[in-house]
């Protein structure tokens, strides 16, 4: 006699990306222990194939978890994953006001939110008429990397994420770009326009909440921010 198979409740999420809505479900036994295992291995390919699988299995819409910015990879795995094995965690945060005082502080995960800032773009004027367009860093984007440095690594991640470069009418699609001609492009840049670069990175939505923290022995009270995925399941 074959054994009886279990209902599975679903939930819907919008994406902040778009604000595409998606239904999803809980994880599974078998894809909760993909994902030990993955991170278990400490090898970042596997961790990546087991988030993408994930995502796959369990957001009954249509979408390619590769495609998706890390930001929005980030929350619908907090989605699944509370709705899995809780939405509440426990934390042991650091106070900053004394850097050595420790308090466990419990989180919502329902609380948890992608966070835009006002004046982020993704445009780049580099020059008058000239102008490179960015994309977010999707999971596909984060590994790859060598292990020789992070100056590297950063220059590396500007060339992945460079959608277009605009001139006047004419635009030059990434695809069709070498990456010799966008090294020698990116080499050509000023410092202010690398800076934007970089504030484009620094300021893109990000998986935040914000949390005020009461040190008990000084009383003094500090909001913390906790940021990226991993942070909420240390």
């Amino acid at each position: 006699m074959a054994l009886p198979k279990l209902n599975t409740v679903t939930y819907d999420l919008t994406l902040p990306s778009t604000g595409q809505k998606l239904e999803y479900r809980p994880f599974l036994v078998k894809e909760q222990k993909a994902l030990m295992i993955a991170q278990e291995s400490g090898d970042d390919k596997q961790i990546e194939k087991a988030f993408a699988q994930i995502i796959n299995d369990c957001v009954i819409d249509d979408v390619d978890p590769y495609a998706l910015p890390m930001f929005d990879v980030e929350y619908i795995f907090l989605r699944i994953r509370g709705k899995s094995v809780g939405e509440k965690v426990k934390l042991n945060l650091l106070c900053p006001d004394d850097e050595e005082t420790r308090v466990e502080v419990e989180i919502n995960l329902e609380d948890v939110d992608v966070q835009m800032q006002k004046d982020h773009t993704n445009t780049i004027e580099l020059s008058e008429g000239i102008s490179m367009i960015m994309k977010y860093p999707c999971l596909k984007d984060m590994t790859g990397f060598d292990d020789e440095g992070e100056i590297k690594n950063l220059f590396e991640m500007i060339k992945r994420c460079v959608s277009e470069v605009r001139q006047g009418e004419t635009v030059y699609n990434r695809v069709d770009i070498s990456d010799k001609e966008l090294d020698e492009f990116i080499d050509s840049m000023s410092a202010s326009n690398f800076e934007d670069i970089t504030n484009f990175f620094n300021t893109m939505p990000k998986l935040q909440h914000v949390i005020d923290v009461t040190n008990p022995n000084t009383k003094k009270v500090s909001e913390i921010p906790i940021e990226g995925l991993q942070s909420f399941f240390e």
